[in-house]
């Protein structure tokens, strides 16, 4: 059963609430956690009343919603409560302070960062590749990360996941559903192109704020085992990632394996050196205010595209920059006539263009709050939406639009997978 959304003119009355809490969020940035869990409980009222769920009708829909989301919304809290843990561990190792052996101590190194995010994402989940570039920015740049800066490391985040099937849950999505791997690949001449223009506009947008660190700090000494911790909870994630993508698709839908093995390599590892526990009190209200939004975009109606061209995914790009691409990617499989590579670019990448666009953004912003402000992310981050639609073009040119239907499984609209998008 599908949901009736009441319309107000042109436009469903969900999408006038989900956009009246984006406001609140936007304007009111001393009352983010209160918008964002009052908007969900709002607009879940509201469907429950008087719309439904695709799932069904009233609480009996709801608990349908969730019974699909659960694994992306349990996936998420796991990672972004441990997370907080290894960017602390990390920070504490002093190893950020030696970086600047490593990477060139102009825009160049931003530029490099910025790389080692996108190359990390092919293979790692896109959350744990943006907050890593994050946690290494924030010792490099001394915790003054422009907000440009941020956007280019979800974008890099995002787009580096975009021609893998193992990097971003829409990619793995087209997969399970037997679109090949080698169809999709071919996201990376446009997420490439992408990176070369925002990659350097944002690096140099950076130096300028707050030069990367020149020389490494006197005394620093690097705690080893700390370190050892971190790559331990980074191998646990890429292990389990890679091994659940290519062994049991099908546990993708039905376990969060990325947020467990994460929080499993924590627990194996605090007697070495002891998590700073406290930090997950403040982290929890951070996280709770993310869930709130992801949930209330996965139950936006959004259940019918327009017919499959180069132009409706284009524009499906900038779409992800406010509703949930999975969904969207679930209709686009349901649908055919797509030519994978740009879709699994266009879902992908799009979300970069505005924070709350896609869960590296979200997550992102846990650690950075002066990223949720939209004007400024739109304002700083423009090169963002300039490489997106270069990216697209350049795609077009070298490829062509071969639109492919070669899919063997339907995804419901609210399709989840394992790792957040």
């Amino acid at each position: 059963m599908h949901a009736h959304p009441v319309m107000l003119g042109p436009v469903p009355v969900d999408f006038l609430l989900f956009a009246a809490v984006l406001f609140g969020i936007a304007f009111f940035h001393n009352q983010t956690f209160r918008v964002a869990v009052g908007g969900l409980v709002v607009i879940t009222a509201y469907k429950i009343v008087f719309t439904g769920f695709n799932y069904g009708p009233g609480i009996a829909g709801f608990i349908g919603v969730l019974g699909h989301e659960w694994v992306i919304l349990a996936n998420l809290f796991f990672l972004l409560m441990g997370f907080a843990l290894l960017s602390k561990h990390f920070e504490d190792s002093k190893l950020p302070m030696e970086l600047p052996r490593i990477l060139p101590d102009d825009w160049k190194g931003g530029f490099l960062l910025l790389v080692m995010v996108f190359v990390l994402s092919s293979f790692l989940d896109n959350i744990a590749a943006a907050l890593i570039g994050g946690t290494v920015a924030a010792g490099v740049f001394r915790h003054k990360v422009h907000i440009g800066y941020l956007a280019a490391i979800v974008a890099a985040s995002n787009g580096g996941g975009s021609g893998s099937v193992v990097g971003d849950t829409t990619t793995t999505m087209m997969w399970i559903s037997g679109v090949d791997p080698l169809d999709v690949l071919e996201a990376f001449t446009a997420s490439g192109t992408a990176l070369a223009i925002f990659g350097v506009i944002a690096a140099r947008q950076q130096q300028a704020y707050s030069p990367i660190l020149k020389h490494t700090p006197r005394g620093t000494r690097i705690d080893w085992a700390r370190v050892g911790i971190v790559a331990t909870i980074l191998i646990a994630a890429v292990v389990a990632n890679v091994t659940a993508n290519l062994k049991y698709p099908e546990m993708l839908d039905r376990f969060p394996v990325i947020g467990v093995a994460v929080w499993a390599a924590i627990l194996v590892t605090a007697p070495v050196r002891a998590p700073q526990w406290s930090l997950l009190k403040p982290t929890l209200k951070g996280t709770i205010f993310l869930l709130s939004l992801v949930l209330a975009a996965s139950m936006m109606p959004v259940d019918k595209l327009p017919g499959a061209s180069w132009p409706t995914t284009l524009a499906l790009g900038f779409l992800s920059a406010v509703f949930d691409n999975i969904p969207l990617t679930a209709l686009a499989l349901h649908q055919g006539g797509y030519d994978w590579g740009f879709l699994a670019y266009a879902v992908g990448f799009g979300g970069s263009m505005i924070w709350f666009g896609s869960s590296a953004g979200v997550a992102l912003s846990n650690n950075f709050p002066e990223a949720r402000d939209v004007g400024k992310w739109l304002r700083h981050g423009w090169h963002v939406a300039l490489a997106y639609v270069v990216g697209f073009f350049v795609l077009l040119a070298v490829h062509g639009w071969e639109p492919n239907a070669q899919h063997t499984q339907e995804f419901a609209p609210s399709a989840s997978a394992a790792q957040p998008r």
